[in-house]
């Protein structure tokens, strides 16, 4: 990399993912040093900018080329859709679900290839990559595919500044998450979200492992997951050096950690953590995935079909990815 750098996909085409990476690239400005690489259809891009940007310059870039200089470039990684005024691109569509793949496949090369610091991706629908072939499957999946990395080897931790929480499992169904709860894998989310927390923060930090049952399973009465899984975990990771407690409490857990008792959660499913991420602040919290080999930093929302192309959306947490990862790039580039 000739200066910091930053691949930003658009996700969906037809949501309203080229809206608020316009928007927030805009608000960025020019002085951030940096260069971001818009990876998707150049029409979408030239669409979005022309609605919602219209002071934004983006330059060009093929796939053999890097930026010279800081400022906004887009790699054209064409939809085979129509783009105009009066034709948008379909929602729901296989065609979409390809396109947001091919982008995130291309934007991932750029990051393994070192020619970024740091990957942001926007919202992606899983209907419409289902139709394009890619079945049960979200970010968190397809990177570790395209990264070459066990798909059990990743986390997907959500972060902010007042809660940072690691997910056991995420787009599985609530009782196969819970019946396919292993000692192993809680270790793995406990090891990765506290070297994640320790960068962040700058010292070791304390991992609150949740229960899965009410109570934490009342010592059996309420389920047995506790004690056959995670306690076993909690201790095999404070062997391992990591200041790990529980399991507490899921209903209290996240209260104790915002008023600073612990520096990270791990969550045992998608919906235990999501939840009170998501109510302690939405535009603030980021989706971020541990145990690639690249940095990839994602809006914590989705497709929002129902608003998109329509200058309704809000750019504040796509904003926050891309300072995210513009951190990430810099350190990258030291």
């Amino acid at each position: 990399m000739s200066l910091p750098s930053v691949a930003v996909t658009l996700g969906d085409p037809a949501g309203i993912g080229p809206e608020i990476a316009v928007k927030a690239l805009a608000e960025l400005g020019d002085d951030s040093g940096a260069a971001f690489v818009l990876v998707g259809d150049s029409r979408v891009v030239a669409q979005a900018v022309r609605r919602f940007a219209p002071g934004l310059h983006v330059g060009q870039l093929t796939r053999q080329t890097l930026p010279g200089e800081p400022g906004v470039y887009v790699l054209d990684v064409p939809y085979v859709g129509a783009v105009g005024d009066s034709s948008l691109p379909v929602a729901g569509s296989a065609e979409v679900g390809r396109a947001a793949y091919d982008a995130l496949e291309a934007a991932t090369r750029l990051a393994l290839d070192g020619r970024v610091g740091a990957l942001v991706t926007g919202p992606l629908n899983k209907e419409a990559l289902a139709l394009a072939g890619h079945v049960g499957v979200g970010h968190t999946e397809l990177l570790a595919d395209l990264c070459g990395v066990p798909r059990s080897e990743v986390v997907m931790m959500l972060a902010s500044d007042r809660l940072r929480v690691a997910h056991v499992s995420t787009h599985v169904p609530l009782r196969v998450a819970v019946d396919s709860l292993s000692s192993e894998r809680i270790v793995t989310v406990g090891r990765l979200a506290a070297e994640a927390t320790e960068a962040a923060i700058g010292r070791p930090p304390v991992v609150a492992v949740a229960g899965v049952n009410p109570h934490a399973g009342e010592g059996g009465l309420f389920g047995t997951e506790e004690l056959e899984h995670i306690a076993p975990a909690v201790a095999e990771l404070r062997t391992a050096g990591v200041n790990a407690v529980g399991p507490i409490p899921p209903d209290t857990v996240f209260a104790r950690a915002v008023r600073g008792d612990f520096d990270a959660v791990v969550a045992m499913y998608h919906d235990q953590g999501h939840i009170p991420a998501k109510l302690l602040g939405f535009a603030e919290t980021v989706n971020v995935t541990l145990g690639l080999p690249i940095v990839r930093v994602s809006v914590d929302h989705g497709t929002a079909y129902d608003i998109a192309w329509q200058g309704k959306a809000d750019a504040t947490n796509m904003g926050v990815a891309l300072r995210y990862g513009l951190r990430a790039a810099r350190a990258a580039h030291g």
